[in-house]
């Protein structure tokens, strides 16, 4: 016993009961002993989060051998529901949860979990991450456990951009024990600032990630120690004092994004109070606040406004938690922007301004035109949270536009502000001035508008007119107007004209002037007779009409004559002359008529406006004291209503038409009526009633899937009510119809088609009918797969693939044949991106449908159409001629296995590339068959399939020529199963396989292992096979390196592509060959303990060692194995990690030949579930054992005593040592040759009279090439290797330890059982 060696030395004594004890653990995973092992890896029950570094610093090469240190860490711990539970986090910039604590209730589910670990890339935030995991990780609601013991191990490559020291305080606060792990550019001092104490035993720094696994062991031990620490410090502290929950939970100073939360204090001794808060909404995150257990409020902060949120507060003790103290609240609205203004409006500019919000990130400004053709013209401009004034720019001449600004609260907003400005129009020309006006003609003047006018547009129109003119001129400043009409009055407009479009107008008034008339017509008319004309001079205003005849009706019309022939318009006078008079005495006779007339006029300036959908206004002008009244007629002119009349006073020159018809021309008559009853001259104008109001400025939102949500701007009359009509635009069929309030002005449509463009119609409803309908489209989003595509299409099989959606839950795949219409179905998941087919005909056309289901939805199928070939045999590439054998690989004599992945992943061509690489490859061999290197090949997919065995060619012309008929054979990636598949099929006697030659294995593949490798490659590297692995494409290399031998820089290879193999091909043969050459003893042997050197027993025969008691009855636990005279047996036992018994019992005919003659070298390998023998360096047989119990630091090992030893006495039975190690391998027992032994000879016949032990890990060598004699071979001798003296044997004076008597057992008395 060395009690300050540096080594963890395995103490031995002899023993009454024969079980060992360990001094200290051995930093090795499991270890071989030559004669007994006692193994300990024992695990208190513990929370575990893992917090790895994924910043873009590590890598992706780097990050897969991160996933791979994960692995063998997760892999070191008994992991369940009930026993150590593992989460993990992953952080960057943001930290996330990659799995809780309670995600997973096994071991294999969490390896799984790690292999599919994805690489997030960001910033080095790590101190927000510790944060994050002890705000989320270590809670109740995460899986984390009261009384239980919690470890945090941090994983980083550099060094954090934000402060660690309080979280990482806030963390060990809260009885977190951490461990940091750093790796190349890690900052050891922040390492050690965040770690637990001691740094010695909780901070580890290693130069690179390709050797991270050295530190697992140590890892793993100083958790499990300070794990059992916590255990028994939780405990300890555990009291029976009072506990409750806490009492009067009270809300109060409630704001948008915070509010209090008070309560009275629980009973006892609180430590803390942990106030867990969540949105009450489906699907809120859980976010919890902790404080001392001496206060009794908290203030959430950060929360979203007018939401409620759920709240318990539960109180803390020491190794337990109370029951929740439960409520809710309502945070309340964001405090809004107010005195929205908009100001120095141009015709492209204005500005808006607002009063400040105090507690804001900043504003979001929105603004967009309200015109229906650019309403979806909408901009957006974030400002700073302290400018609360900004000019918005190019807009839109003479539009109103609508301007909203919202409070920005970091992502959420507050309620809008909004306010409506219409630009101004462009400039207009100025001052218009009326010059030279005569009867017919005048000339306009005016100042130029803009030096960016590019014309004028002249309108004008008689003032009690209907018809407007219209004349568009250069870029002149006057312009004369002919073919006017004397005496009245025009009304002008005078447009600018821009390449933006028209100004607004500039408008005035003129009136023709009179002309001096050459003449006057008069045209007297009465019933039943013609037309009378005459000229009268124009200089004159009265005429006397003669020769009338008495009491009778006249119309007389003037009208005035001018120069250019041209007449005005007519005056009309009705009148009566009066009956004649008649002077009897005198006889006389008046032939003349004294006429008094009242002269009619006609109303001017008639004008049908201010039109409604049901009315119009009618106004006009004339000053006439004689007229009394107004009859005012109106008809439409569908003629679908009779002609209505009202009568209007004679002083009211204007009426309201109503109710009228909308959207409705009315022909309007005005008539003076004047005092005398007679009707003056009647004027006409036709009016047009507006349409029904409609709705306006149509808008869609929250498209989905199968819904959208419209909006509308209700009208300004008052309506019913809105119908919402709707149809797919590229469907026909009859619409859908709904019909709303008008106290509505929005409405979600559901049950849509996905991918859909629909045609939407809001109208408004009225008394009278339905308004115009407001029109838009819009179309909800596609529910389905983009870039469907088949590939690997064989006779009888083919693939599809297609680019997933981001959205889906599941995938409906259906293929159908178009010749028989059967059909495959199958729902993959939503991440899937492939599917394949087997079963099909040849020579067939099949339709392949993928449908994208989302809850309850599915959306349209996407489709395509292949056929299957008639032969799909790809060309053979002719291969180069038999390659010559390397210099290197002359010596090779192995039992060589190429696996070969032959998923569709790898691809015809790629597969040819593989068959190139294996001719290459095995052409440079020398000799092969049974006294070289014989050569096997399996390909595998969802199975493995035996090319050829190792024993089915003798010569490499056949070899070679096999290789190259190998057809592809497609399918999945099942590697475990197909490692299985060789070792259990090809490594057998039947396949070929040799004893005593190396056995290697290469595996080639371009992707990760649909199934565990991990177990099986385990096993075959620890029966010493020599595993090679090449990765290349999307090849997972924490696989590769888990798959292949030690070390991996000898043994795992990666490239691109296939193309690139060439590049590792020379290394690669150079590698294989000369583990096929490694068929001497000298193998690089694993760490361990030579325990024959550590205490002299090869120079000593008698020595006695300090530390060392070769007398019995001092120990009484220990495991050893027993080798049993009668039985022929040999039985290892322990104590197990609950303190029981165990034994198992090894009976097999390779152990029974131990007891006869001959040396031999046994190994005991003992792993955590495993007692396996191997008897002269062949596997014998291994039995399933407990995890042993704990090893106390006190104890020895025991090499060998007499099971039944009784009295004082001592019956030691003597035996020579010639060879005890202790190896930190479980593989050491398959990769040892036992060269040491001279051969492997089986003595039946001769049976010793002493009882002969086990000798285990012994080799024996011969004297002068005779085996040893009779007398030689007497006495019990494990584990022995014995050195010759002068070339002659040592006597066994000089290897038997502690033998007091020569006297053996007879027949006739029995011997005690020895043990080793």
């Amino acid at each position: 016993y060395l009690e300050n060696d540096p080594f963890c030395i395995y103490v031995v004594v002899l023993d009454q009961i024969c079980t060992p004890k360990v001094l200290r653990y051995s930093r090795c995973h499991s270890w071989t002993v030559t004669l007994l092992i006692y193994i300990l890896w024992h695990i208190a029950i513990a929370d575990i989060v893992i917090l790895v570094d994924g910043s873009w610093s590590i890598g992706r090469l780097n990050f897969r051998l991160v996933r791979m240190f994960l692995e063998n860490l997760v892999s070191a711990f008994s992991v369940g529901i009930d026993q150590t539970r593992i989460g993990l986090a992953q952080y960057s910039g943001d930290p996330r949860i990659e799995w809780h604590l309670n995600a997973f209730t096994t071991k294999d589910a969490v390896l799984d979990a790690v292999k599919n670990l994805p690489y997030k890339g960001g910033n080095t935030l790590t101190g927000l991450a510790l944060t994050y995991i002890l705000e989320n990780s270590f809670k109740p609601e995460s899986g984390s456990r009261s009384g239980v013991p919690k470890v945090g191990i941090l994983i980083t490559d550099g060094k954090s951009q934000d402060d660690v020291i309080p979280p990482a305080q806030s963390l060990r606060d809260a009885g977190i024990e951490l461990f940091a792990i750093g790796v190349k550019n890690a900052d050891e001092n922040e390492l050690r600032a965040i770690a637990s104490e001691p740094d010695n035993t909780h901070v580890y720094n290693v130069a690179d990630f390709s050797i991270m696994s050295s530190i697992i062991e140590g890892l793993t031990q100083i958790v499990c120690e300070r794990v059992e620490e916590q255990d028994k410090e939780i405990k300890e502290s555990a009291g029976q004092e009072t506990q409750g929950a806490p009492q009067d939970l009270v809300t109060s100073e409630v704001t948008a994004r915070s509010f209090r939360v008070s309560w009275s204090h629980a009973p006892g001794s609180v430590e803390k109070y942990r106030v867990v808060f969540y949105p009450a909404t489906q699907g809120g995150r859980p976010e919890e606040a902790v404080v001392d257990g001496t206060e009794n409020y908290v203030v959430l902060r950060y929360l979203n406004s007018l939401t409620e949120y759920q709240l318990a507060v539960f109180a803390v003790y020491t190794s337990s938690a109370s029951e929740a103290l439960r409520g809710s609240e309502t945070t309340l609205a964001l405090p809004m922007v107010n005195g929205l203004e908009l100001y120095d409006v141009t015709h492209n500019t204005m500005r808006a301004r607002w009063s400040g919000v105090q507690g804001i990130s900043g504003y979001m400004v929105l603004y967009a035109p309200l015109t229906k053709d650019q309403a979806s013209d909408e901009k957006e401009v974030p400002q700073p949270e302290g400018l609360t004034d900004l000019q918005l720019e190019d807009l839109t001449p003479a539009t109103e536009y609508t301007v909203t600004v919202y409070a920005m609260y970091g992502e959420e907003a507050s309620d809008p502000m909004s306010s409506q400005q219409t630009t101004l129009p462009l400039s207009p020309p100025k001052n218009l001035v009326f010059s030279e006006v005569d009867h017919n003609s005048a000339k306009l003047s005016w100042e130029a508008a803009s030096r960016k006018v590019t014309g004028y547009r002249i309108m004008y129109v008689k003032t009690d007119g209907l018809k407007t003119d219209e004349v568009d001129v250069g870029p002149v400043t006057s312009w004369t107007l002919n073919d006017l009409t004397s005496a009245t009055e025009y009304e002008v407009a005078i447009f600018g004209i821009y390449d933006e479009g028209q100004s607004e107008a500039l408008s005035g008034s003129f009136t023709t002037g009179k002309n001096q008339s050459d003449s006057l017509r008069v045209e007297p008319n009465w019933k039943g007779k013609d037309i009378t004309n005459m000229a009268i001079s124009g200089d004159v205003d009265s005429f006397l009409l003669s020769g009338l005849s008495p009491n009778t009706e006249y119309e007389v019309m003037l009208q005035a004559v001018f120069k250019d022939q041209s007449e005005s318009d007519a005056v009309l006078v009705v009148e009566t002359t009066r009956e004649r008079i008649m002077q009897l005495n005198s006889f006389s006779m008046h032939h003349t008529a004294v006429v008094q007339f009242m002269v009619r006029q006609a109303v001017r300036g008639l004008q049908v406006q201010e039109e409604t959908t049901y009315s119009l206004e009618v106004s006009w002008q004339l000053e006439d004291p004689k007229v009394d009244q107004y009859r005012v007629t109106y008809v439409s002119l569908t003629g679908d209503r009779n002609e209505e009349s009202v009568l209007v006073p004679g002083q009211q020159t204007t009426v309201l038409l109503q109710p009228l018809l909308s959207d409705t021309e009315h022909k309007v008559t005005v008539t003076p009526v004047y005092t005398d009853g007679q009707d003056g001259i009647s004027v006409s104008s036709v009016g047009r009633t507006l349409p029904l109001s409609a709705p306006s400025n149509l808008r869609v939102s929250e498209e989905w899937f199968s819904r959208f949500r419209i909006t509308w701007d209700t009208p300004p009359s008052p309506t019913l009510g809105f119908r919402v009509v709707y149809q797919p635009t590229s469907v026909p069929g009859s619409a859908l119809e709904t019909f709303v309030g008008d106290d509505v002005n929005t409405m979600l449509i559901l049950n849509l088609q996905s991918d859909t463009e629909y045609t939407v119609k809001v109208i408004s409803s009225y008394t009278t009918g339905s308004s115009q309908p407001l029109q838009g489209t819009a179309k909800t989003l596609y529910l389905g797969v983009t870039n469907l595509n088949t590939y690997q299409v064989m006779m009888s099989s083919m693939c599809v693939q297609w680019q997933p959606h981001r959205q889906a839950d599941l995938y409906r795949v259906v293929i159908e044949s178009l010749l028989n219409g059967q059909k495959q179905e199958v729902s993959v998941g939503g991440s899937a991106s492939r599917q394949c087919f087997y079963d099909l005909t040849p020579n067939s056309q099949y339709k392949i449908s993928v449908s994208t289901q989302l809850q309850d939805m599915e959306g349209p199928a996407v489709t395509t159409i292949t056929t299957t070939p008639t032969d799909t045999t790809p060309p053979r590439h002719p291969l180069p001629t038999i390659p010559p054998a390397k210099e290197v690989c002359k010596a090779a004599k192995a039992d060589l296995v190429f696996l070969v992945d032959g998923s569709w992943s790898i691809g015809d061509d790629n597969f040819q590339k593989i068959i190139r690489f294996l001719y290459s490859t095995t052409g440079s061999l020398d000799l092969i068959g049974p006294d070289g290197t014989q050569v096997a090949i399996a390909q595998f997919s969802d199975d493995a399939r035996t090319e050829f065995k190792l024993n089915s060619y003798a010569n490499k012309e056949t070899l070679l020529d096999a290789i190259r008929r190998i057809t592809y054979k497609g399918g999945n990636t099942k590697t475990g199963r197909a490692i299985k598949h060789v070792k259990e099929s090809i490594f057998t006697s039947e396949g070929g396989v040799r004893r005593g030659v190396p056995k290697v294995l290469v595996v080639l593949t371009d992707g990760r292992s649909q199934d565990d490798v991990n177990k099986v490659s385990k096993e075959m590297q620890m029966e010493g096979y020599i595993i090679f692995a090449i990765g290349f494409a999307d090849a997972d290399y924490g696989e590769l390196v888990n798959i292949a031998s030690k070390p991996s820089d000898r043994h795992v290879f990666f490239v691109d592509d296939l193309d690139a193999v060439k590049k590792i091909e020379e290394q690669l043969i150079t590698f294989v060959c000369e583990a096929a050459t490694a068929t001497t003893c000298h193998l690089p042997r694993d760490s361990g303990f030579r325990m024959m050197d550590m205490f002299g027993l090869v120079e000593k025969e008698y020595s006695n060692v300090e530390g060392v008691s070769l007398e019995p009855g001092s120990f009484n636990s220990f495991p050893c194995y027993r080798l049993h005279k009668d039985a022929l047996t040999l039985t290892f036992f322990n104590y197990d990690y609950k303190g029981d018994f165990q034994t198992v019992t090894f009976d097999e005919p390779d152990i029974k030949k131990m007891f006869y003659g001959s040396f031999h070298k046994l190994h005991m390998a003992i792993s955590k579930t495993t007692a396996r023998v191997v008897v002269d360096c062949k596997v014998v047989g291994g039995k399933p054992i407990n995890a042993a119990g704990n090893i106390s630091i006190d104890g020895v090992e025991v090499l060998g005593r007499m099971v039944r030893s009784r009295g004082k006495r001592d019956n030691s039975a003597p035996f020579q040592i010639q060879m005890f190690d202790i190896i930190c391998s479980t593989s050491w027992a398959s990769r040892d040759k036992c060269c040491e032994l001279p051969g492997l000879v089986r003595t039946t016949a001769f049976k010793p009279t002493i009882q002969t032990i086990n000798r285990p890990t012994v080799n024996r060598p011969t004297v002068n090439n005779q085996q040893p004699t009779d007398q030689q071979s007497t006495t019990n001798r494990p584990i022995t290797n014995r050195p010759t003296v002068n070339n002659q044997q040592p006597t066994d004076q000089q290897t038997n330890i502690n033998r007091p008597t020569d006297q053996q057992p007879t027949d006739q008395q029995p011997a005690d059982q020895p043990t080793i």
